[in-house]
């Protein structure tokens, strides 16, 4: 949960929050969607809150080794067109309560990395990767959305349709001359409004265009809240989403570090290989195999594909099979 600590008045009209993260913490690189960037040291994001333009920058202190979040209003020069009405302090608070969700600052994983310490899996990799976190999407919506480009298809391939959507239906801040624009997702008011046609020409494939116009439209109505699982029931009934989209939603949307998408292709191959099935593995065996990492089975899962052997021909890594009497949900 999120600390105590409250923002205090930063330059101009911004916010600033010192956030001590629990553990030891470092920036994550790249994101394939290029809604964020990093620029020397410093993360900024660009968001709407409540149809407000807020330009959201984080670093790490030198001295205390803090993140520093801070939230302003985005500059109107850099809008390519009026946003709204100006974000107040509540618009910023909301943003740096966001992006500390996406950074995962506040994620204390103290009691996993105690429990699973000399795991013969997890402990070579505990130690290894230190400072893994399971990085998020600051609001629900912008993962399920996501989730429903990533279906069946390649990781690199979904990014490319993420940036063609973002590209074209993104609001884009323009930031200072020679800087790359940032743009944020477009949100469930955009999407719904348009034709699933419109989708596909990204690449989408038809169907999961359809779904996500679909399910845009029972957000954009307050019909459901992706950030509430009360709505998965009422998403699950449109066709296409399945337990694996919300999984993910779950995950990289609520924060559910328990939340496995085992039917993720990745995780298939992953424990056909570390089970020495000599083929992929199915569904209820990905969920067997992580079922004793519960409560948290997707930190699990991800830290295993982050950093489990990449080159061809790496030896397996070790593992401990499931109990043989567990069935899968």
């Amino acid at each position: 949960m999120p600390s105590p600590a409250r923002p205090r008045r930063g330059p101009g009209r911004s916010l600033v929050v010192a956030v001590n993260p629990p553990g030891s913490y470092r920036f994550g690189g790249r994101v394939p969607d290029r809604v964020s960037r990093h620029r020397g040291r410093v993360y900024e994001r660009f968001l709407h809150v409540d149809r407000c333009a807020v330009l959201v920058r984080a670093w790490a202190e030198p001295r205390t080794g803090a993140i520093a979040i801070a939230a302003l209003p985005a500059p109107e020069p850099w809008l390519p067109r009026p946003c709204g009405r100006s974000a107040g302090d509540a618009e910023l608070e909301e943003a740096i309560v966001r992006i500390r969700h996406a950074l995962a600052v506040d994620d204390d994983l103290a009691p996993f990395r105690r429990r699973f310490a000399r795991d013969p899996l997890l402990g070579p990799l505990i130690r290894r990767l230190p400072r893994y976190r399971v990085r998020r999407c600051p609001n629900a919506w912008e993962a399920f959305a996501w989730a429903v480009t990533e279906q069946l298809i390649e990781s690199r391939e979904a990014a490319a349709i993420q940036r063609r959507i973002v590209a074209r239906w993104g609001m884009e801040l323009r930031g200072p001359e020679g800087a790359r624009p940032l743009a944020d997702v477009p949100g469930p008011d955009v999407i719904a409004g348009l034709a699933p046609a419109e989708l596909a020409a990204c690449g989408l494939a038809p169907k999961r265009a359809l779904a996500l116009v679909k399910a845009a439209r029972e957000i954009a109505a307050g019909r459901c809240d992706p950030a509430d699982p009360a709505g998965d029931a009422r998403l699950l009934r449109i066709s296409e989403i399945g337990p694996w989209t919300i999984r993910c939603l779950a995950l990289k949307g609520r924060g559910d570090l328990d939340s496995l998408p085992a039917a993720d292709v990745a995780y298939l191959k992953l424990v056909g290989r570390l089970a020495g099935l000599g083929r992929r593995a199915t569904v209820a065996e990905v969920e067997g195999f992580y079922a004793p990492y519960a409560p948290w089975r997707g930190l699990a899962a991800r830290l295993t594909l982050v950093g489990g052997p990449r080159e061809a021909g790496a030896p397996p890594l070790r593992y401990h099979p499931p109990d043989p009497g567990y069935e899968a949900a």
